[in-house]
């Protein structure tokens, strides 16, 4: 049990994930098999969807999103700070901050990774670990976005016996944009809104809020 409670939260979120994929399955599936139908084409299993583009595109095109906010999130919170907001750092820790402020190298603590006590390039892509992990996901969901979209869209134009598009037409066809721009335009507005409303508003005991009782201009202080 306190394993559990220990990873509570992944365990939660990673609960949640499989419930919406589960959800998105089976009402992206009786969309795909009601336009069947109104065309006058045969439906298809559940395990033919999963393993469609039209389900892989439905899915990546979220991912790469979440995975840029959280990309973009991580990169400007260094060296960008918002004054009252615990999403920010505090005022005056702009940027890298030095090797003591990292506890890297000789100010490492006993308990600290050892690439953060090594040296050279460990030390270097170890302090950049987390940026490098979440822009390879998003690259990697947005070409997966880019790829299953590409066949989904073409088996429509093929369906309505048009001329289906190459990688270069699609890399600038409105539907490839179009689902990308949606989905980014969203992730922006959540963030910054987390951003904003954390300065006045509170959550009490979530470490997303400062403390209840705190100054609206208390920056960088979490509850």
């Amino acid at each position: 049990m306190r394993r559990l409670r220990d990873h509570g939260l992944a365990l939660v979120f990673g609960a949640l994930l499989l419930f919406a994929l589960v959800g998105q399955a089976i009402s992206g599936l009786a969309g795909v098999n009601g336009d069947a139908r109104d065309h006058g084409l045969p439906t298809i299993g559940m395990g033919e969807y999963l393993t469609s583009s039209s389900f892989a595109v439905d899915v990546a095109e979220n991912w790469q999103s979440e995975y840029l906010q959280f990309l973009l999130f991580i990169l400007l919170t260094v060296w960008f700070v918002q004054k009252g907001s615990p999403e920010s750092k505090p005022l005056d820790s702009a940027g890298r901050e030095s090797d003591e402020d990292q506890k890297v190298g000789r100010w490492a603590r006993p308990d600290s990774p050892r690439w953060a006590v090594a040296g050279g390039w460990r030390r270097r892509l170890y302090s950049h670990s987390l940026g490098v992990t979440m822009a390879a996901i998003f690259v990697g969901s947005w070409s997966a976005q880019f790829i299953a979209g590409r066949a989904a869209h073409n088996a429509e134009l093929i369906r309505d016996l048009e001329e289906p598009q190459g990688w270069g037409d699609y890399l600038v066809a409105p539907d490839f944009w179009s689902r990308t721009l949606q989905n980014w335009q969203s992730e922006f507005l959540a963030v910054a809104s987390m951003v904003v409303f954390s300065i006045y508003l509170r959550e009490r005991g979530s470490p997303e809020s400062k403390p209840v009782g705190e100054p609206h201009g208390t920056t960088g202080v979490e509850g």
